[in-house]
């Protein structure tokens, strides 16, 4: 029996994905709607499967992704969303996730992808491929000019705007403080901003960090 946690804030959505896949005879299906019923659920038992939904409001899927894997390190993580993947993909595998599920999938879709990590194979669409490779992202400022960041930059962005200090970036990163520095005066100087407050809000403005992952 492959025992799987669904986690989505969406009751409706929640209760339909569960349904769908109680109807496959060897899939033992829980449910949880809140951050409350995840850790209730998590400390009672070990799943072969988390499906997870990206945008929740306690925690989001990335997150909770970060949490699992420190808590599981074999977790068989896949992440349920109907947002584009594009903006945030290399930070969910980062993370350690299994694979990506569209919530248009069809119920066939859904099935071959929870018994493709349940074999321990990842699951990733096509069209995000490329995206495994990628060093450098490229954005237009509104005067048209290209500046390129790369995922250790993108990376730190997100951890600013996650509210952490100079020193938990650098204890994130294994660098030293003075080269956490470093690094935000070039994003400054990328972005054109002068404050941390502004690095944000530009960099929420050019959608280099989604608003689903904050």
């Amino acid at each position: 029996m492959i025992d799987i946690l669904v986690i989505d804030d969406h009751p409706i959505v929640g209760e339909g994905t569960k349904k769908l896949l109680e109807n496959e005879e060897q899939f033992s299906v829980d449910l949880a709607i809140s951050l409350k019923d995840y850790e209730a659920r998590i400390n009672e038992k070990n799943y072969d499967v988390y499906l997870i939904d990206l945008n929740m409001p306690e925690k989001n899927g990335l997150e909770l992704t970060k949490e699992l894997m420190q808590l599981k390190a074999d977790a068989k993580i896949l992440i349920f969303t109907i947002h584009s993947l594009t903006t945030h993909f290399n930070y969910l595998i980062d993370a350690g996730v299994a694979g990506f599920i569209s919530k248009t999938y069809t119920r066939e879709q859904l099935i071959r992808t929870i018994w493709l990590a349940v074999e321990g194979l990842a699951v990733i669409p096509i069209e995000l491929l490329a995206q495994l490779r990628r060093v450098e992202k490229e954005v237009t400022l509104e005067e048209d000019k290209n500046i390129k960041l790369t995922e250790l930059e993108e990376n730190i962005l997100y951890y600013v705007a996650k509210g952490h200090s100079n020193e938990e970036i650098a204890t994130q990163f294994h660098m030293s403080k003075r080269n956490v520095e470093r690094y935000l005066t070039k994003l400054f100087g990328k972005l054109g901003v002068q404050s941390r407050t502004e690095m944000i809000w530009k960099a929420k403005e050019l959608n280099i960090i989604p608003e689903v992952l904050l």
